[in-house]
C-alpha cells in the first residue's frame, strides 16, 4: 500500500483505559459521599471528552462541574498507567506500520498531557509524528481541525488519510474533515448506526491491511 496518513483515537482503540478512568471517576464521586458506579456505565461515558465524561457521572448530583473535573484530573493523571493496557497487537504492531513508511498520529479527546503519558508509558510516542488530545487545540472531534492539523503536520493529502476508531466521534471526525474512516469493533465506544470504509475485528488485521 502506498504510504498513508494513519491518525488513532487512544481510548478504545490503541489502550484499554477502562478501569483507570473508572477510579478516578468512582474517587472523585466518593469525594462528594457518592456511590460507585459501575465500570460498564462509565464506559458509556467515555469519547467526548474528560468534562463530558465527569459530567454525565454526576448526573442527577447538584455539583459544579468544573471543581469535579478538577479532583478527577489530578487523581487520574497520577493513577492514568495503573490498570491501562495496550489491545493485542498494539506494540508489536505500530512499530511495524511505521517501519512499512505509514505516518502516524494520535487523535483523541483524552486532555493532551494524558495522552502522551500513556504513549511513553508503553514506549510508544517516538512512533508518532504528532498525539493530540483535548486542550491542546480549541475544538474536540467531531470537529475537524485535530485532522487539519495533522494534515498539516505532516504534510499528507487528506486522500492519503485515515481516522481510525472505536467511536462515533472518530466517524464523524472523518467526514468533517474529508478523510477515510475505519472502525475497530474491539474497542468499548458506540458507532451508533455509522458506517465505515473499513472494519477491523483486530489490531492485527487493522495492521495487515495497512503493511
Amino acid at each position: 500500500m502506498l504510504p498513508q496518513l494513519l491518525i488513532f483515537d487512544l481510548d478504545g482503540t490503541l489502550v484499554d483505559s477502562r478501569a483507570d478512568l473508572a477510579a478516578s471517576i468512582n474517587h472523585m464521586r466518593d469525594g462528594y459521599g457518592l456511590e460507585a458506579l459501575p465500570q460498564e456505565v462509565i464506559s458509556g461515558y467515555i469519547g467526548s471528552g474528560a468534562r463530558d465524561l465527569v459530567r454525565r457521572s454526576l448526573q442527577g448530583a447538584d455539583l459544579q462541574v468544573d471543581e469535579a473535573l478538577r479532583v478527577y484530573k489530578t487523581h487520574y493523571d497520577a493513577n492514568l498507567a495503573v490498570h491501562t493496557t495496550t489491545y493485542p497487537g498494539v506494540l508489536e504492531g505500530i512499530p511495524k506500520l511505521a517501519h512499512a513508511g505509514q505516518t502516524l498520529c494520535v487523535l483523541s479527546n483524552k486532555p493532551g498531557d494524558a495522552c502522551r503519558a500513556i504513549m511513553r508509558h508503553f514506549g510508544l510516542d517516538g512512533y508518532f509524528t504528532r498525539i493530540i488530545g483535548g486542550g491542546d487545540l480549541e475544538r474536540l472531534k467531531p470537529e475537524p481541525e485535530g485532522v487539519i492539523t495533522c494534515l498539516e503536520a505532516t504534510g499528507m493529502d487528506a486522500g492519503q488519510a485515515w481516522m481510525i476508531g472505536d467511536h462515533h466521534t472518530d466517524l464523524v471526525v472523518a467526514k468533517n474533515a474529508g478523510v477515510k474512516s475505519a472502525y475497530v469493533s474491539y474497542g468499548f465506544g458506540d458507532r451508533l448506526d455509522l458506517e465505515a470504509v473499513v472494519n477491523f475485528a483486530s489490531f492485527s488485521d487493522l495492521v495487515d491491511y495497512f503493511v
